[in-house]
């Protein structure tokens, strides 16, 4: 959250904020990070506010507008992903690395409207570069693990990104509800059609 307080912080310029000023600040960026989670990208400035404990016009003093917080909020969601794709590039064994990245992509995924709405490309335009670094690294991912036998090689790396965007699931089907975790179950399932072994 620092990362994001700071870039909020930079983007007003002016005097450095009060110890209160800035604990609001923070406290809006938690509430609006539970709100995307929970909402999705639509959420408004007022949701956030009361969510935070703070009234809208505190809201309008610390944070240039509703789509500005909502994207630092998003960067550093999606910096965590690359961050995560980074750490699994540098797993000695490619399918192990691949298959960490897979669980914590699907899980944000699964967990976050927001996330699932910004990785789907909706409504923020200014994480068109994140988005393409993420890209790039599924493809980094994919190719190491195929090199190394432990990916199918008849899978095309857009493939991947697809069938590892549609695990999660929020809606029930065929009169069936998802238990909280079934997008953990969903890939393991796909995680074995992937791999070139039994596992």
């Amino acid at each position: 959250m620092t990362s994001a307080v700071n870039r909020l912080l930079s983007s007003e310029g002016g005097p450095t904020p009060r110890a209160d000023a800035r604990r609001n600040l923070e406290r809006l960026i938690s509430a609006a990070r539970s709100a995307l989670a929970e909402v999705g990208v639509e959420v408004t400035a007022q949701e956030i506010a009361q969510r935070a404990g703070v009234g809208k016009g505190t809201f309008y003093r610390r944070i240039p507008s509703r789509e500005a917080l909502l994207q630092v909020v998003l960067e550093e969601v999606l910096n965590e992903i690359i961050g995560t794709a980074d750490n699994a590039l540098a797993d000695p064994d490619p399918w192990h690395g691949f298959a960490e990245f897979a669980s914590v992509y699907v899980r944000l995924r699964a967990e976050s409207c927001g996330v699932n709405d910004a990785l789907g490309g909706a409504g923020m335009p200014g994480l068109d570069q994140l988005l393409a670094e993420i890209r790039t690294r599924i493809k980094l991912l994919v190719e190491s693990a195929q090199s190394a036998g432990q990916l199918r090689r008849d899978i095309a790396w857009p493939d991947v990104a697809f069938v590892l965007a549609g695990i999660s699931t929020d809606a029930g089907t065929i009169g069936l509800q998802p238990d909280s975790d079934q997008w953990s179950r969903n890939l393991r399932i796909v995680l074995a059609g992937l791999s070139t072994h039994d596992r």
